[in-house]
Protein backbone atom coordinates (compact mmCIF):
# COMPACT_ATOMS: atom_id res chain seq x y z
CA UNK A 1 0.00 0.00 0.00
CA UNK A 2 1.21 3.29 -1.07
CA UNK A 3 0.81 6.33 1.55
CA UNK A 4 2.03 9.51 2.60
CA UNK A 5 3.39 10.60 6.06
CA UNK A 6 2.16 14.49 6.54
CA UNK A 7 2.06 16.45 9.62
CA UNK A 8 1.07 19.71 11.09
CA UNK A 9 2.09 21.09 14.09
CA UNK A 10 3.81 17.92 15.20
CA UNK A 11 0.10 16.22 14.94
CA UNK A 12 1.06 13.08 12.42
CA UNK A 13 -0.86 11.32 10.50
CA UNK A 14 -0.43 8.39 7.55
CA UNK A 15 -2.90 9.56 4.17
CA UNK A 16 -4.05 7.29 1.93
CA UNK A 17 -5.10 8.20 -1.92
CA UNK A 18 -8.69 6.11 -2.07
CA UNK A 19 -10.42 8.01 -4.93
CA UNK A 20 -10.11 4.98 -6.72
CA UNK A 21 -10.38 2.60 -4.21
CA UNK A 22 -10.90 1.36 -0.74
CA UNK A 23 -9.16 -0.04 1.84
CA UNK A 24 -9.46 -3.05 3.38
CA UNK A 25 -10.41 -3.21 7.52
CA UNK A 26 -9.14 0.44 7.93
CA UNK A 27 -9.47 0.03 11.61
CA UNK A 28 -7.11 -2.74 11.89
CA UNK A 29 -4.64 -0.91 9.32
CA UNK A 30 -4.87 1.93 11.77
CA UNK A 31 -3.43 0.39 14.26
CA UNK A 32 -0.56 -1.50 12.15
CA UNK A 33 0.27 1.53 10.78
CA UNK A 34 0.41 3.98 13.60
CA UNK A 35 3.18 1.47 15.87
CA UNK A 36 5.86 3.73 16.05
CA UNK A 37 7.88 0.77 16.89
CA UNK A 38 6.68 -1.71 14.30
CA UNK A 39 4.84 0.79 11.46
CA UNK A 40 5.23 3.76 10.66
CA UNK A 41 4.37 5.37 13.20
CA UNK A 42 1.43 8.10 13.31
CA UNK A 43 -1.28 9.65 15.70
CA UNK A 44 -3.85 7.61 13.41
CA UNK A 45 -4.92 6.84 9.48
CA UNK A 46 -6.63 9.46 7.12
CA UNK A 47 -8.02 8.37 4.08
CA UNK A 48 -8.90 10.74 0.68
CA UNK A 49 -12.12 9.17 -0.54
CA UNK A 50 -14.48 10.74 -3.14
CA UNK A 51 -17.68 12.47 -1.95
CA UNK A 52 -20.89 13.33 -3.30
CA UNK A 53 -21.58 16.36 -1.72
CA UNK A 54 -17.85 18.10 -1.46
CA UNK A 55 -14.89 18.21 -3.08
CA UNK A 56 -13.50 15.47 -1.06
CA UNK A 57 -14.02 13.15 1.89
CA UNK A 58 -11.81 12.40 5.02
CA UNK A 59 -12.31 9.25 7.01
CA UNK A 60 -10.11 9.50 10.16
CA UNK A 61 -8.76 6.79 12.14
CA UNK A 62 -7.14 6.93 15.21
CA UNK A 63 -4.10 5.12 16.69
CA UNK A 64 -6.29 2.43 18.26
CA UNK A 65 -8.35 1.96 15.46
CA UNK A 66 -11.36 3.84 16.73
CA UNK A 67 -12.88 6.47 14.28
CA UNK A 68 -12.97 10.24 14.67
CA UNK A 69 -15.65 12.58 13.33
CA UNK A 70 -12.93 15.31 12.56
CA UNK A 71 -9.36 16.40 12.65
CA UNK A 72 -8.28 20.08 12.75
CA UNK A 73 -4.70 19.40 11.76
CA UNK A 74 -5.61 16.43 9.46
CA UNK A 75 -7.93 18.25 7.38
CA UNK A 76 -4.99 21.13 6.58
CA UNK A 77 -2.87 17.84 5.11
CA UNK A 78 -5.49 17.04 3.14
CA UNK A 79 -5.76 20.51 1.76
CA UNK A 80 -2.08 20.73 1.15
CA UNK A 81 -2.50 16.64 -0.26
CA UNK A 82 -4.81 17.44 -3.26
CA UNK A 83 -3.77 20.46 -4.07
CA UNK A 84 0.01 19.95 -4.47
CA UNK A 85 -0.39 16.88 -5.95
CA UNK A 86 -2.85 18.23 -8.78
CA UNK A 87 -6.13 16.48 -7.93
CA UNK A 88 -7.64 20.13 -7.64
CA UNK A 89 -6.55 23.62 -9.09
CA UNK A 90 -8.60 25.33 -6.83
CA UNK A 91 -7.83 27.17 -3.39
CA UNK A 92 -11.48 27.10 -1.91
CA UNK A 93 -12.48 23.85 -1.29
CA UNK A 94 -15.15 21.36 0.52
CA UNK A 95 -14.39 18.42 2.40
CA UNK A 96 -16.78 16.18 3.91
CA UNK A 97 -15.93 14.67 7.48
CA UNK A 98 -18.43 12.99 9.75
CA UNK A 99 -18.85 16.18 11.29
CA UNK A 100 -20.37 17.72 8.40
CA UNK A 101 -18.80 19.40 5.15
CA UNK A 102 -15.79 22.01 6.04
CA UNK A 103 -14.50 25.02 3.86
CA UNK A 104 -10.63 25.36 3.15
CA UNK A 105 -9.04 28.37 2.01
CA UNK A 106 -5.79 27.42 0.62
CA UNK A 107 -3.02 29.88 0.71
CA UNK A 108 0.12 28.58 -2.06
CA UNK A 109 3.23 29.80 -3.03
CA UNK A 110 4.87 28.50 -6.36
CA UNK A 111 2.27 25.48 -7.08
CA UNK A 112 2.52 24.03 -3.29
CA UNK A 113 0.05 24.71 -0.33
CA UNK A 114 1.80 27.33 2.79
CA UNK A 115 -1.10 26.97 4.61
CA UNK A 116 -4.98 26.58 5.28
CA UNK A 117 -7.52 28.36 6.81
CA UNK A 118 -10.82 26.27 7.73
CA UNK A 119 -14.16 27.34 8.53
CA UNK A 120 -14.54 25.20 11.69
CA UNK A 121 -18.49 26.41 11.94
CA UNK A 122 -20.12 27.37 15.56
CA UNK A 123 -19.60 25.15 18.18
CA UNK A 124 -21.66 23.48 21.41
CA UNK A 125 -20.30 25.08 24.15
CA UNK A 126 -21.67 24.40 27.81
CA UNK A 127 -20.10 25.14 31.48
CA UNK A 128 -19.92 21.73 33.72
CA UNK A 129 -19.23 20.33 36.66
CA UNK A 130 -18.08 16.31 36.47
CA UNK A 131 -16.98 14.65 40.12
CA UNK A 132 -14.17 12.94 39.56
CA UNK A 133 -13.24 9.37 41.49
CA UNK A 134 -11.36 10.51 44.23
CA UNK A 135 -14.05 12.70 45.30
CA UNK A 136 -12.87 15.87 43.82
CA UNK A 137 -14.91 18.29 41.01
CA UNK A 138 -13.91 19.42 37.91
CA UNK A 139 -14.99 22.26 36.43
CA UNK A 140 -14.40 22.55 32.55
CA UNK A 141 -16.31 24.23 29.57
CA UNK A 142 -17.40 21.34 26.99
CA UNK A 143 -17.28 22.02 23.54
CA UNK A 144 -18.59 20.17 20.16
CA UNK A 145 -16.96 21.41 17.13
CA UNK A 146 -17.24 18.61 14.90
CA UNK A 147 -15.10 16.56 17.71
CA UNK A 148 -16.24 16.71 21.28
CA UNK A 149 -13.85 18.08 23.84
CA UNK A 150 -13.63 19.30 27.65
CA UNK A 151 -11.34 22.25 28.02
CA UNK A 152 -10.33 22.75 32.11
CA UNK A 153 -8.69 26.12 32.87
CA UNK A 154 -5.42 25.52 34.86
CA UNK A 155 -3.09 28.02 36.37
CA UNK A 156 0.06 26.32 34.03
CA UNK A 157 -0.05 23.60 31.46
CA UNK A 158 3.22 22.10 33.43
CA UNK A 159 1.31 20.81 36.34
CA UNK A 160 -2.10 19.17 34.52
CA UNK A 161 -3.21 16.43 36.67
CA UNK A 162 -3.27 13.85 33.83
CA UNK A 163 -5.33 11.42 36.59
CA UNK A 164 -8.89 13.24 35.60
CA UNK A 165 -8.60 12.72 31.72
CA UNK A 166 -9.77 9.27 31.74
CA UNK A 167 -12.87 10.50 34.38
CA UNK A 168 -13.64 13.84 32.56
CA UNK A 169 -13.83 11.96 29.08
CA UNK A 170 -15.92 9.36 30.38
CA UNK A 171 -18.34 11.34 32.81
CA UNK A 172 -19.60 14.13 29.70
CA UNK A 173 -22.50 13.01 27.90
CA UNK A 174 -20.97 12.31 24.40
CA UNK A 175 -21.24 8.48 23.84
CA UNK A 176 -17.09 7.63 23.11
CA UNK A 177 -15.61 10.19 26.09
CA UNK A 178 -14.02 13.22 24.80
CA UNK A 179 -10.39 14.90 24.16
CA UNK A 180 -9.52 16.85 26.93
CA UNK A 181 -7.37 19.89 27.01
CA UNK A 182 -5.66 22.00 29.82
CA UNK A 183 -5.40 25.24 28.95
CA UNK A 184 -3.58 28.16 30.24
CA UNK A 185 -3.75 31.86 29.97
CA UNK A 186 -1.48 33.65 28.89
CA UNK A 187 -2.84 37.36 27.91
CA UNK A 188 -5.54 38.79 26.24
CA UNK A 189 -4.63 36.98 22.84
CA UNK A 190 -3.27 33.94 23.41
CA UNK A 191 -3.34 30.49 25.73
CA UNK A 192 -1.36 27.58 25.58
CA UNK A 193 -2.78 24.30 25.98
CA UNK A 194 -1.81 20.21 26.62
CA UNK A 195 -4.16 17.93 24.81
CA UNK A 196 -5.14 14.14 25.49
CA UNK A 197 -6.69 12.75 22.63
CA UNK A 198 -9.14 9.74 22.25
CA UNK A 199 -7.76 6.84 21.10
CA UNK A 200 -4.30 8.52 20.93
CA UNK A 201 -3.27 9.85 24.20
CA UNK A 202 -1.49 13.26 24.36
CA UNK A 203 -0.59 14.63 20.89
CA UNK A 204 1.89 17.45 19.79
CA UNK A 205 -1.58 19.64 18.87
CA UNK A 206 -4.89 19.14 17.97
CA UNK A 207 -6.76 21.72 15.68
CA UNK A 208 -10.49 21.03 17.10
CA UNK A 209 -9.17 21.46 20.13
CA UNK A 210 -7.11 24.56 19.88
CA UNK A 211 -10.35 25.85 18.40
CA UNK A 212 -12.45 24.39 21.63
CA UNK A 213 -9.99 26.41 24.08
CA UNK A 214 -10.08 29.63 21.85
CA UNK A 215 -13.92 29.20 22.35
CA UNK A 216 -14.08 28.29 25.68
CA UNK A 217 -11.64 31.52 26.37
CA UNK A 218 -14.04 33.89 24.05
CA UNK A 219 -17.23 32.45 26.28
CA UNK A 220 -15.33 33.06 29.89
CA UNK A 221 -14.60 36.51 28.48
CA UNK A 222 -10.67 35.57 28.86
CA UNK A 223 -9.44 36.55 25.63
CA UNK A 224 -10.26 38.80 22.45
CA UNK A 225 -11.92 37.02 19.61
CA UNK A 226 -8.67 36.45 17.75
CA UNK A 227 -6.65 34.17 19.78
CA UNK A 228 -2.78 32.30 19.07
CA UNK A 229 -3.03 28.84 20.45
CA UNK A 230 0.12 27.64 21.84
CA UNK A 231 0.62 23.85 22.21
CA UNK A 232 3.73 21.70 21.94
CA UNK A 233 4.18 21.06 18.26
CA UNK A 234 3.05 24.95 17.59
CA UNK A 235 0.81 27.90 17.46
CA UNK A 236 -2.52 28.15 15.62
CA UNK A 237 -4.30 31.19 14.78
CA UNK A 238 -7.90 31.14 15.77
CA UNK A 239 -10.43 33.35 15.29
CA UNK A 240 -14.32 33.56 16.55
CA UNK A 241 -16.62 35.77 15.00
CA UNK A 242 -19.16 37.77 16.66
CA UNK A 243 -21.73 34.90 15.31
CA UNK A 244 -20.00 32.71 17.27
CA UNK A 245 -18.28 31.01 14.07
CA UNK A 246 -15.00 29.68 14.56
CA UNK A 247 -11.79 29.95 11.81
CA UNK A 248 -8.49 28.11 12.16
CA UNK A 249 -5.17 28.91 10.45
CA UNK A 250 -2.24 27.09 10.32
CA UNK A 251 0.46 25.25 8.19
CA UNK A 252 0.80 21.80 6.92
CA UNK A 253 3.47 19.86 5.80
CA UNK A 254 4.55 16.73 4.12
CA UNK A 255 6.88 14.31 5.67
CA UNK A 256 7.84 11.37 3.34
CA UNK A 257 5.92 8.74 1.09
CA UNK A 258 6.21 5.14 1.15
CA UNK A 259 4.80 1.88 1.10
CA UNK A 260 4.05 -0.93 3.39
CA UNK A 261 2.57 -4.31 3.55
CA UNK A 262 0.08 -4.53 6.01
CA UNK A 263 -0.78 -8.59 5.61
CA UNK A 264 -3.61 -8.82 4.00
CA UNK A 265 -5.38 -5.51 5.29
CA UNK A 266 -4.85 -3.88 1.83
Amino acid sequence: MHFTKMEALGNDYVYVDCLDGKLDRPDEAARKISDRHTGIGSDGLILIEPSDIADFKMDIYNADGSRAQMCGNGIRCVGKYVFDRGLTKRETLTIETLAGVRSLELETAHGVVKSVTVDMGIPEIRDISVCLPDGGVADLIKVDIGNPHAVIFVESTDMCDTSVVEAVSKSLEFPYGANVEFAQILDRYSARMRVWERGSGETMACGTGACAVAAACVHMGFTENSVIVKMNGGDLDIRCDTDGRVYMKGPAREVFDGYIYLGGTA
